[in-house]
């Protein structure tokens, strides 16, 4: 066939090269079926931009093109493409919509969402089916935007903008059980509670078993303080959802709220191990090129990789006893690794997030209990993999204060708060240690700045009141702590902003 292929654009040769793009794309349209279902989509995204020689104006190249950059994560290139493919065909809504999509998950642009989701709304009818879709974008990119906002008045505009457009998505699509998750979570987000839950009962007809509608469910219980209903949720959910770290993360927090901090660390255990099952599965080739399964079952062998969290109570089973932590440590489990570090952090930045989570919640549970040596340990767990997160640095001002080293607390809550400047629960530590250490006037700067950022954060406006008291400004002090006590009776055990907001 390459003998034949025609790509001179001379108007006699015109017919010839139709012929010629019409074998290629045949070609190529059998290559994305056979790759794409192997999974092996950098390989796909490789022969199909040899493939753009042919393509100079061929929506149809393009776009395959595109959709094999999205699946194999080069988002930014993707939307390069897509923005590409709407001028190619300006009157399919469905090149925007994937965009927009791209847009508002992994790539959080959330200007570029707003303008892709707008030229969906633009088409009007044409649209068809897919004008609910692009309010839906559109009333997410809002909400989104809402919660990256730094100024309250600029919060409640755009969560305002994104309730009505959500609403308007819901008109045109009553039965859309997305689109109906969205409007109760963000009647969630702006603590109208049974308004949300109202919204979300309609959802769970439809689709009873979605991860996201049972967890938003989970999280509505906990801000009613229903906890014990919020907790058999979550267990219902993971039966059906085993991987999901997001509702166990959630469950970590109710069981603390329930049964206490022992109970807890059972769960943060069973996280390790499933984290662990995920990272041998995703060596399983998942570094491969090609996606190949071939040298991974030797690599799992190889990498003898053991995460276990230490252990406080010797009388504990015996299974799970830190009788040698070294054995545990990250960094000794990853040297034991044929690979070099650098190479395994290419798999899933996820993943590693999502392990250094897992290690600082314990952490958390240690300090409840007074096991500081235990909390320290994992502290450095996290460290060996971030050691410059805000995260960990935040649990190590916390450890500190906790150990009566009140300065050095201070200190890493400030660099905490330099890393991840809008991190309200770092505002709040770092206002109530300025309060401790008599820098009243900061601390309250501090404290307004965090109510400001995060008006629905009822520990801000507690710790905000208790500074004002001490200063003697007792009338206001007294609004900050009725301010408080409301928010915290709608108040769930994690924020409503964690289920994720995404096509």
């Amino acid at each position: 066939m390459r003998k034949d292929v025609v790509l001179s654009r001379v108007p006699e040769q015109e017919e010839d090269r139709a012929v010629s793009l019409q074998n290629a794309a045949a070609i190529y349209d059998l290559l994305s079926i056979t790759l794409g279902r192997r999974g092996q989509y950098v390989m796909l995204s490789e022969c199909l931009e040899r493939a753009m020689k042919f393509a100079f104006g061929e929506f149809h190249l393009w776009y395959q093109l595109a959709l094999s950059m999205v699946a194999c994560g080069k988002s930014a290139y993707a939307v390069s493409l897509l923005r590409e493919c709407v001028k190619l065909r300006p009157s399919d809504p469905t090149v925007p919509l994937m965009a927009a999509k791209v847009c508002i998950g992994s790539l959080h642009w959330l200007e570029e969402a707003e303008r892709f989701a707008m030229m969906v709304i633009s088409l009007g009818e044409e649209a068809g089916e897919f004008l609910p879709k692009g309010y839906l974008a559109l009333g997410l990119t809002y909400s989104l935007q809402a919660t990256d906002a730094t100024l309250k008045s600029k919060q409640d505009e755009l969560h305002r903008k994104a309730l009505q457009t959500l609403e308007r998505a819901q008109q045109l699509a009553p039965g859309d059980p997305q689109v109906i998750l969205y409007v109760s979570l963000q009647l969630a987000l702006v603590r109208q509670i049974s308004s949300a839950m109202e919204q979300l009962q309609e959802a769970l007809k439809v689709c009873k078993d979605d991860a996201h509608a049972l967890h938003l469910l989970a999280l509505l219980f906990s801000a009613q303080k229903h906890h014990q209903h919020a907790l058999d949720v979550v267990n219902m959910a993971i039966t059906e959802h085993p991987e999901n770290f997001n509702l166990m993360f959630t469950k970590v927090k109710l069981e603390q709220a329930l049964k206490g901090p022992e109970e807890a660390l059972v769960t943060c255990r069973q996280m390790l191990r499933l984290w662990q099952t995920l990272y041998s599965f995703s060596q399983l080739g998942g570094l491969e090129k090609d996606g190949s399964l071939g040298e991974g079952l030797t690599m799992k062998k190889q990498s003898g990789m053991h995460l276990t969290l230490p252990d406080a109570h010797d009388a504990d089973s015996g299974s799970w006893r830190a009788s040698s932590i070294a054995a545990s440590r990250l960094e000794e489990a990853m040297s034991e690794l044929t690979m070099p570090s650098s190479v395994l952090k290419q798999g899933p930045m996820q993943l590693w997030t999502t392990l250094e989570q897992i290690w600082l919640q314990a952490a958390e549970l240690f300090m409840e209990q007074q096991h500081l040596k235990e909390a320290g340990f994992c502290i450095q767990e996290a460290a060996g993999l971030f050691p410059t997160s805000h995260s960990v640095l935040y649990m190590r001002g916390r450890l500190a204060e906790v150990k009566g080293s009140l300065e050095e607390a201070k200190q890493l809550y400030k660099e905490a708060l330099t890393v991840n400047p809008d991190g309200v629960h770092i505002m709040h530590s770092l206002g109530l240690m300025l309060s401790r250490l008599g820098h009243k006037s900061l601390a309250q700067k501090v404290l307004r700045d965090a109510v400001e950022r995060q008006s629905t954060c009822h520990k801000a406006w507690q710790g905000l009141g208790e500074v004002l008291q001490a200063q003697g400004q007792n009338e206001a002090a007294v609004d900050c702590f009725l301010t408080a006590l409301e928010l915290e009776a709608s108040s769930p055990v994690l924020p409503f902003s964690i289920i994720p907001r995404e096509l």
